[in-house]
């Protein structure tokens, strides 16, 4: 159920999720591998890199409806030992560079796996 959720989710994915995917696909963002619509269970998130223990959220206008869920679901990743980087699409689709920096930083401060 999961798995083909995910699989629809990566057909529409939107305008932020598509370029931030274009910046975080094929180990080019310091080296890590991410992989978008992961199934982490029992959520999909958009993007993460498993070696760097790390999850990148792009947030649309929904999101602000829900932050109490977000907050939890962020607590229950966080007890898995996942860090967790939330984005409004807006920030990504405008401040492009300074959202690619943050989480570039974030990468280069991850000890080794």
């Amino acid at each position: 159920m999961f798995t083909s959720r995910a699989r629809r989710m990566r057909q529409h994915a939107t305008d932020a999720e598509r370029l931030l995917w274009r910046y975080l696909r094929g180990r080019r963002m310091a080296g890590y591998k991410f992989r978008r619509q992961v199934v982490i269970e029992p959520y999909i998130v958009d993007f993460a890199s498993i070696e760097a223990r790390l999850i990148v959220e792009a947030d649309g206008g929904q999101q602000a409806d829900q932050r109490h869920y977000d907050a939890q679901r962020d607590a229950r990743l966080e007890a898995a030992r996942y860090r967790v980087m939330r984005f409004w699409n807006h920030e990504i689709l405008t401040e492009t560079e300074k959202v690619l920096e943050q989480i570039h930083e974030v990468l280069l401060n991850t000890p080794s796996p």
